[in-house]
């Protein structure tokens, strides 16, 4: 396929926000250089297509083999393949200077297709485990970038595409990162955030509500809650912390949950990669209760990346009980020199400066200069040097 250089960026994102925030992040990076977007991703873009205001969008077929059998992945294969040649269709007419996919199934006939098409093409891996989609694209792509420095299941003959980016995160969570933490004051307002990802997570509608119900009186006075939680959910949520006497805010969703990241004194949540990274950027301390029997438990890997660096508490679900949880928020009440110590652990995690890091990839692959040997020498020659200019050599912005 002919190059186009200066032709539009594609992004290739599945419709969770754990795939399309950094992707959204990334658009707003590229427009800003005055690059044209174009997202495609499966039917359920339409929760989110406000993200990407500028961008073409287009909806490809795609499948989740279900089961992780051969019966699922043969019944994957009609939808992946005419999501193949849907995208090949698209590449065709937008010609693109480069794609870019962030993982999940929803980007595979794309990335597919931009293998196929010889459009130049790399991968984003936001988790601290390699997905299944990039694992199997990661031999043909010319460059896998990454959050973390060895990325769970990549395999020796795809270690030389590695490019350390860090995870992007959207404009508003920069509007955030230089919001210094206030440690909570003894007798003061606790302010806590609890949320399950951008779908929610039944979990912490069972358990958290209960488990502050379970704090002393002079704490429950103390918090102020803000909660995302299933619209199924909510009335039930309302009425145990109206009883416990606590204050709640209670939404189905947020749109300015990366203002509510930074007001918190401590945020309990999932573990998904957006949201260690959010949390890192702006440097608050969490609670992490990683989703059970995922992939490769890859949240279960973020968040012991998180608690290892000293930004945070994981719990297994197994463990997360109403006892449980209500002790050790006991614990965090009577000790904000730990809480800070953490926001502090977790502001030392935060890479800001990973969208840049991750347009320049982009854009030196859609030029055609992009050179995995050469510019990772000139990489570690500039933090040799104490340089903070780590765009890549071959025309970073």
């Amino acid at each position: 396929m002919k190059r186009h250089p200066s032709g539009p960026i594609v992004i290739a994102a599945g419709g969770t926000g754990g795939h399309l925030f950094p992707g959204q992040a990334l658009a707003q990076e590229l427009r800003r250089r005055g690059r044209k977007i174009v997202l495609m991703t499966d039917e359920r873009v339409q929760r989110f297509d406000k993200l990407f205001p500028e961008a073409d969008i287009f909806e490809v077929p795609s499948a989740t083999p279900s089961g992780g059998g051969l019966v699922g992945m043969v019944k994957a294969v009609p939808s992946i393949i005419a999501g193949i040649a849907r995208s090949i269709a698209v590449l065709q007419r937008v010609k693109p200077a480069a794609l870019i996919g962030f993982g999940g199934y929803p980007t595979l006939p794309p990335v597919a297709a931009a293998i196929v098409r010889g459009v130049p093409c790399c991968v984003h891996e936001q988790n601290a485990v390699l997905g299944r989609v990039n694992r199997l694209v990661a031999p043909h792509v010319h460059a896998v970038a990454s959050t973390f420095e060895a990325p769970k299941f990549l395999k020796s003959r795809d270690a030389s595409k590695l490019v350390l980016t860090g995870n992007p995160v959207r404009d508003a969570v920069i509007a955030q990162a230089d919001r210094p933490y206030q440690a909570p004051q003894s007798n003061g307002l606790f302010h806590l955030l609890v949320f399950g990802g951008s779908q929610g997570a039944r979990v912490m509608s069972d358990v958290v509500p209960g488990a502050l119900a379970l704090l002393p009186q002079e704490m429950r006075a103390r918090l102020r809650v803000v909660q995302q939680a299933r619209p199924e959910d909510i009335e039930r949520v309302r009425g145990i912390y109206e009883e416990a006497g606590i204050a709640a805010e209670l939404a189905s969703f947020f749109d300015d949950m990366p203002e509510r990241i930074a007001a918190a004194h401590l945020v309990i949540g999932r573990s998904g990669a957006s949201t260690v990274s959010e949390l890192s950027v702006i440097g608050r301390p969490a609670i992490l209760v990683p989703l059970p029997h995922s992939l490769d438990n890859d949240q279960k890997a973020n968040a012991e990346k998180f608690g290892s660096a000293g930004a945070g508490w994981m719990i297994e679900q197994k463990d997360f009980t109403e006892e449980m949880l209500s002790s050790r928020l006991q614990t965090l009440f009577n000790n904000s020199g730990e809480l800070v110590a953490a926001a502090q652990a977790a502001k030392k995690m935060g890479q800001p400066q990973a969208v840049r890091e991750l347009a320049n990839l982009v854009e030196a692959l859609g030029r055609g200069d992009y050179h995995p040997l050469r510019d990772r020498a000139a990489k570690n020659a500039a933090i040799e040097s104490g340089s903070t200019n780590l765009n890549f050599a071959a025309g970073g912005a």
